[in-house]
């Protein structure tokens, strides 16, 4: 028997390591004047970074006005304190004081996740503008806000992001790379529902699988059209591929749903710093549905969902 091939593997193995593969940025080479003259570097994310900590403080004051009468808030209060921490820039500005939330400070539970949702759709505005770095940060903190305000019970849709226009097309040399392994995860997460749906009772949940199907199929025909129209050729879907564990009945078949979609907001996080800037909303649109399909499913809940890793507290000077 001939052994698997390499794509076989591949894409299973990408869900794994594609953050290592997509993370890298370039920096500058030129000699800093400022640092040079033992100054402060300038930090260009700076008035971003600003912006992102005002509106945190906006959210701990809320969550610290609901706290005495709902203590339940405390988990989700403490994961905004490690957005604040990771968001703050290099100037450090000392947290708000809990006993003077502003005066519009949500006083109920849905008010604090409309809060949350419009902060989350707030800090997406400045993703074009933001380094490759803070971007992806900036997506994974607004995804992390929309699964509080779902948590919190608001299930308003966010809406979609619009398609970059013609101009805005990556060449194959700019950005083919890094939306070819998206669109690769996408193939094996296909393949994989199809394991998941066979695997779940005919009731509501497969019904579900069948919608998550159907949405990374919608996401997989978006890259495909997006690299054709670089001149890329699309990567094309293995015939086959390795499961991470046996699924045989339905524990395992949402535990691999959730496995997938985990995996997935990884890879899309990844894509936000490397995609061009008019592509960066796609990508964080990609990594909110995944992160709420891997809650839907019951993965772990996270602080920054798709960056494995607690970012540092403060910016590299």
């Amino acid at each position: 028997m001939q052994p698997p091939s390499r794509r076989t593997l591949l894409t299973f193995g990408l869900l794994l390591t594609a953050g290592a593969t997509l993370t890298a940025c370039t920096g500058g080479n030129g000699t800093d004047p400022a640092a040079s003259a033992g100054g402060r570097r300038p930090d260009p994310d700076e008035p971003i970074r600003l912006r992102a900590v005002a509106a945190t403080d906006t959210l701990l004051a809320g969550y610290d006005a609901l706290l005495p009468q709902a203590p339940q808030l405390q988990p989700l209060r403490a994961e905004v304190a490690q957005h604040r921490a990771a968001l703050q820039p290099s100037t450090t500005i000392p947290p708000t004081t809990p006993a003077t939330p502003p005066t519009a400070a949500p006083t109920t539970l849905p008010a604090l996740a409309a809060l949350e949702r419009q902060t989350a759709q707030s800090r997406l505005a400045d993703l074009a503008a933001a380094s490759p770095q803070l971007a992806r940060l900036l997506a994974s903190v607004a995804t992390a806000g929309v699964l509080h305000a779902t948590t919190l019970g608001d299930s308003t849709p966010t809406p979609a992001p619009s398609p970059a226009t013609p101009s805005t097309v990556p060449t194959p040399g700019e950005a083919a790379t890094p939306f070819q392994e998206a669109l690769s995860a996408e193939h094996a997460a296909i393949y994989g529902y199809g394991v998941v749906g066979a695997r779940l009772p005919d009731d509501q949940q497969r019904t579900d699988a069948r919608t998550a199907l159907a949405a990374h199929q919608s996401r997989r025909d978006a890259w495909q059209r997006l690299l054709a129209g670089t001149g890329a050729t699309p990567t094309a879907a293995a015939a086959g591929y390795q499961l991470p564990f046996p699924v045989t009945d339905t524990p395992a078949a949402t535990r691999l749903a959730a496995h997938l979609e985990t995996r997935l907001t990884t890879v899309y996080a990844d894509l936000v710093a490397a995609a061009p800037a008019p592509h960066r909303p796609l990508a964080a649109d990609a990594l909110r549905e995944c992160a709420l399909r891997a809650h839907h499913w019951g993965a772990t809940p996270t602080p920054f969902p798709g960056i494995p890793n607690t970012p540092a507290t403060t910016p590299t000077p």
